[in-house]
This record gives C-alpha cells, structure tokens and sequence, in this order.
C-alpha cells in the first residue's frame, strides 16, 4: 500500500492541494478542481442495483472489483464512494468499505471517525438547533410557532427520536439523514453551501408563514463548522486504486450518492469513475440521474446492475 501523499502525487494532486491525515488517508484541497476545470472528464460508470433487501446487494463492494479489475488490464480507474454512517455499521448492514481483497482501506477508520465529515455535519445541524431555541428564549421576534428541523446525531437511539425540551417538544435523527448532509453532498463550494444553508426551512410562524435560516442568521457560523468537511477524503483499495470517500446522505431520505465535488474530481484525475447509488435502481439510480448528474456536466457512460 503507497502512502497516501505519493498516491495523491501520482494522481497529480500537487504537495500544497493534498492534506494527510496520518500516513493512510487525505483530503484534497478543492482548489484541485479549479486548477483542473479545463481538463477531459474520463467515463462515468454508475453501479446501482435491482431491488434491496436488509443485507444490502454489494454495490460497494462491485464498485471496489470493478475498478481492481480495470486497474489490473492497465486502465486507471477513480472510485467515488459514500461515507459510511455509524448507525449501519453498528446495525444489520455492518461497514461500507467492500469485502474481501475488495476492500477500501483503513477500513476500520473509514467506517468509524474517519477524517471527522460527519462529526462537522452533526455540529452544524445541532448548532442551527441550538440558534432558534435561543431566540425562542430571547424572545423570539421572529415569532417561531412551529419547529420542523430536528437535531441528530451519528447512531441508532430511538429513545432520541422523540424529546421533550423545556420550551417543546423535539427528536433526534441519524446524521445522515440531515438536511446538512444532502446540501453538503450537492454543494460545489463553500459559498453554494452556505447559499443553501440559508434556505433551509426551520418552521413556521403563528400566520404559517415559512422561516428560513436566512431569517433567523447562522449560515456563516454552520459554514466555517464545515469548511474541513468539503473537502473530499483520498484513500485506496488494497492493491492501490485511488478512492474518493466523502458525504453519505441515505437514500430513502435524500439522494443517496456521495459528493458532486468528490464525483468531478475523480473524473478530473481518472481515466474511468465508478461510483453508486443507494438502494435499487429504482430509488438511488433514479435520484442520481435526476438530481446529481444535471450538476455533473457529464452524462453516465455505462451502468452496471447488481443482481
């Protein structure tokens, strides 16, 4: 396994653009996609599925061989995956890093801290939460009658799903399943984030009229708690095959693919980019080629279907 510094420098990430953490893994300064904005895309391969069922059809892990298997005739394949949320992996589905010699490495770091994304998601979503019950108790000029954004964190607790604060009534729900993680995994920079940020609905007022964080203020505090988490995280296969890991919005909830920014790049520095879409082609695949691929410039050259 090459240290990831001489992985990214042998993908043409410059010195200054990759940013170690540890020996086995990075994040790529998004500055790399401005440099490289003039450059070919290489082909798209969107690996989906037929139907789900509990144990999850080994997209990821189809994902992982077919790269391996391109990288062995001498292609040079990209993988752009999703972020493992703790909630599977402590669940029936276990980790998001392949299986066997079809593996994503460090595999335990992947599927636990990792490079700390979803830990700044969990902070921004909660820190929004924490904004409109001040203003509530401050006085709340805004006049917040009704409260839809929830506060979440990064695991299975349905003790949490529903709460009872000292001004209302509120619940918990799993980080990937935040509004903060879908905006992250379609945003193209900061400045869209925090664009996006700002119109996310927090509630209503006593007329029913919506309330935005654009009203209440915060986007730039939310923004800054994310700045590290744009950028996308390099790590490998176990015979080398550069790997884009970042964001993992689920697909019954959101999207479900990784980044847009995660996606350009690993078409920017790969001649072939595979990559997957949550749950059954018609769920994850639908949404993909709906929501994510307009942002993308680039149609899917070929899909591959897990049976």
């Amino acid at each position: 396994m090459e240290k990831i510094t001489v992985l990214c420098e042998r993908m043409g990430v410059r010195e200054e653009e990759c940013l170690p953490y540890g020996f086995d893994k990075a994040k790529i300064d998004l500055k790399v996609l401005k440099r490289l904005k003039n450059e070919p895309n290489g082909k798209l391969i969107l690996v989906t599925a037929i139907n789900p069922t509990p144990a999850g059809e080994g997209k990821t892990t189809v994902s992982i061989g077919l790269a391996q298997g391109l990288k062995y005739i001498g292609k040079h394949p990209m993988l752009a995956l999703r972020e493992p949320s703790l909630g599977p992996v402590f669940g029936l589905k276990g980790g998001a890093t392949g299986g066997g010699l079809s593996s994503i490495t460090p595999s335990d770091d992947i599927n636990l801290h990792f490079t700390g994304d979803l830990h700044a998601i969990t902070s921004a979503n909660n820190l929004l939460s924490a904004l409109i019950d001040n203003h509530i108790y401050q006085g709340n000029e805004l006049d917040i009658q009704t409260v839809t954004w929830k506060r979440c964190m990064d695991m299975n607790d349905r003790a949490l799903r529903t709460i009872v604060t000292p001004t209302r009534e509120d619940g918990f729900i799993i980080t990937a399943a935040s509004e903060i993680m879908a905006i992250l995994a379609l945003a193209s920079d900061l400045d869209d984030l925090k664009n996006r940020i700002n119109k996310i609905l927090i509630g209503y007022n006593k007329d029913e009229k919506p309330i935005f964080v654009s009203d209440l203020g915060g986007a730039d505090a939310m923004t800054l708690l994310l700045k590290n988490a744009m950028n996308p995280n390099m790590v490998q296969t176990l015979d080398g095959v550069p790997t884009l890991v970042h964001a993992g919005p689920f697909a019954n909830i959101a999207h479900g693919c990784n980044s847009i920014v995660a996606t350009k790049l690993a078409m920017k520095l790969g001649d072939y980019t595979i990559t997957e879409a949550g749950f059954g082609a018609d769920l994850g695949m639908e949404k993909f080629l709906d929501l994510k691929m307009p942002h993308l410039d680039k149609q899917v050259d070929t899909v591959v279907l897990v049976a």
